[in-house]
């Protein structure tokens, strides 16, 4: 495996992690990248720089950024965005893996990209459905805000310096794997 496909795989892992987040921000962010030649596509994913691809993506991340400072319509926009996650996961990592077999590359893809987006979403859904039942909604804008800030952080990451990006990614897996382990109930 070259360092070129290493670097790949950590920018598709960062950027799904970043999806788990906020769906739309990894894949403007990939459309700008790609747009102003900062990052490479596989040949299948060129329209994603594009620049109808950059507005449209543009336009999604901004409506659902402020989507989410919205009680209750944060919580519907969750119960869509958690299977979305997982597609957007799997789009990012297929998107910019380099050098790989088709069938490695799908297999990384669905269980990485996919398996990382959908963790980080659907412990960011539990978050948020826990501060509306806790805080009547109140409480949401600001795990908005922290959810918003992590997935700028981890996607500036991914495109600027992958292998930092993987770090993040694994200390923010560590963290939810850790708060799980805590809250689930005790057997026996």
């Amino acid at each position: 495996m070259t360092p070129e496909t290493i670097i790949s795989i950590f920018l598709g892992i960062g950027l799904a992690a970043s999806v788990g987040f906020r769906v739309f921000l990894p894949l403007f962010a990939l459309s700008l990248a790609a747009y102003f030649n900062v990052w490479e596509l596989n040949d299948n994913w060129q329209w994603v720089g594009s620049l109808a691809a950059v507005i449209t993506l543009g336009v999604a991340t901004m409506f659902e950024i402020f989507a989410y400072f919205i009680p209750w319509v944060d919580n519907l926009l969750d119960s869509f965005s958690v299977p979305l996650a997982a597609i957007a996961g799997t789009a990012v990592m297929v998107s910019t893996v380099a050098n790989l077999d088709p069938v490695v590359t799908w297999a990384l893809a669905i269980i990485a990209g996919g398996g990382t987006a959908t963790a980080i979403k659907g412990a960011g859904a539990a978050t948020r459905l826990t501060s509306s039942a806790t805080t009547g909604g109140l409480g949401n804008p600001i795990v908005s805000t922290v959810e918003t800030g992590a997935a700028a952080a981890v996607t500036v990451a991914s495109i600027f310096a992958p292998v930092v990006a993987i770090v993040l990614v694994i200390i923010i897996l560590f963290i939810i794997f850790s708060i799980y382990r805590k809250l689930r109930p005790k057997k026996g």
